[in-house]
């Protein structure tokens, strides 16, 4: 029933899976940390160098220093789609299906369903700071909108969409099984077929394959792979490989959506370092002597980042809302960030930590229960049984009270005997 293949070390392949989880190395804080600095980078950049009626002037004017290196820090996004397919490989190798499902469904819901209604409320009811409808919210709810072109209530919500697309790929792998040598040609394969798929206007199959940002993932994955066996030529062709595929796909993409929606123009030749800057720090602190870093603040750190992520923007253009011509911009930045924090934590303090456990637990079992229904189904196809039959019960001849002789035959298919049972003769 295990769907996974176990640990492997390098340069074997596991021939069959474990029944329980394998083991997990220590979390790695530093990869917290980074994450976390990656939600403060998309914080600078809405803050400062998004276009934004919140400071009630001219943008551009307001604190241009960090405007120009916030512009870059936009690409936090990029770097937690590599971040996350090095640790959504992480947490899934070795665990079942239902086990993945269940955790991937508590890590994302919880939190998102508080900001989606705490959002929704600001902008319905306190702030018309975006226009947005009580039916929009509902939809956003299910994390679904995209499928039907409704809006999202908050712009951020676009990278979970994605995250969720790559955590149904990732099942599906799963159920496969994975191995080293499955996750190399993975991590080959989807990414090229992504960007056929984009380069051939296959909108079903670019959705499902999640271009452009596929080869981001698939770089995470191969890093995964290094610090879980080795250093090796192949993941390091398919880390570089990919870093370039991606570099390629996102720069003209990055420098159409900044040139609209930012205050600094941005420069081609700085994405096209930014980008693999990211794939580039997952390394350093995931294979170099940071991976041994524990220091308790930057798991904390990591633990804020997803509240923040999904809470920040408009809640802190509230604040500065609130305060632009009250206080200096320094003043008014440090309030807003603050304010985006303790809200962080009160999302992560009394929903998260309460709520996530119970959903996963719930949503493993509820997988588990329809798992083991779909195999006894199965098990009744391949016996020749209907649903409602009694198990061992051979089928009778229509209008006929007597077993048929040829379904008598088959009892021993069900029951697990190797003898073929044959029907009394009429009249004994």
């Amino acid at each position: 029933m295990t769907t996974t293949a176990p640990p492997r070390t390098a340069g074997t392949d596991a021939a069959t899976p474990p029944v329980r989880p394998a083991a997990r190395g220590p979390r790695l804080a530093a990869l917290d940390a980074l994450r976390f600095l990656a939600a403060v980078g998309v914080l600078a950049y809405h803050f400062t160098a998004r276009e934004t009626d919140a400071w009630g002037r001219d943008l551009a004017e307001v604190a241009p220093a960090v405007a120009g290196w916030a512009t870059y820090a936009s690409l936090g996004p990029e770097l937690f789609f590599v971040i996350s397919g090095f640790v959504i490989l992480m947490t899934a190798w070795g665990r079942s299906v239902p086990d993945i499902i269940g955790s991937r469904v508590a890590r994302l819901y919880p939190a998102y369903w508080v900001a989606v209604l705490l959002t929704g409320s600001l902008l319905l009811f306190v702030w018309q700071g975006k226009e947005i409808t009580g039916g929009q919210v509902l939809v956003n709810l299910t994390l679904l909108q995209s499928l039907v072109d409704v809006g999202h209530v908050d712009g951020v919500y676009w990278t979970l969409w994605v995250e969720l697309r790559f955590y149904v790929l990732i099942a599906l792998f799963a159920a496969v099984g994975i191995t080293r040598r499955r996750v190399l040609w993975f991590a080959a394969l989807w990414p090229a077929a992504a960007m056929l798929a984009r380069e051939l206007g296959w909108s079903d199959a670019v959705t499902w394959l999640v271009a452009p940002y596929a080869p981001l993932f698939a770089a995470g994955m191969a890093l995964y792979v290094i610090h879980r066996t080795g250093h090796a030529v192949v993941p390091w062709l398919l880390v570089a490989g990919n870093t370039a595929l991606a570099t390629a796909a996102l720069v003209p993409a990055r420098m159409d959506s900044l040139g609209q929606n930012s205050v600094v123009a941005p420069s081609a030749v700085l994405l096209a370092v930014a980008l693999p800057a990211c794939v580039g720090l997952v390394a350093l602190v995931s294979l170099t002597p940071l991976a041994r870093w524990r220091w308790a603040g930057l798991t904390a750190a990591g633990a804020l980042t997803y509240p923040l992520y999904l809470t920040h923007e408009y809640w802190g253009l509230w604040v500065i809302h609130l305060l632009h011509d009250r206080a200096p911009v320094w003043a008014v930045l440090a309030a807003a960030t603050a304010f985006s924090l303790v809200l962080a934590w009160l999302v992560h303090r009394f929903v998260e930590k309460p709520f996530g456990p119970r959903l996963r637990r719930a949503t493993t079992a509820g997988c588990e229960r329809l798992r083991d229904a779909l195999v006894g189904l199965g098990g009744l196809v391949r016996a020749g049984f209907r649903p409602g039959q009694d198990p061992g019960t051979p089928p009778t001849t229509p209008g006929s009270s007597e077993p048929s002789r040829i379904a008598a035959k088959n009892v021993g298919v069900w029951s697990g005997s190797s003898r073929t049972v044959e029907p009394a003769p009429p009249g004994r």
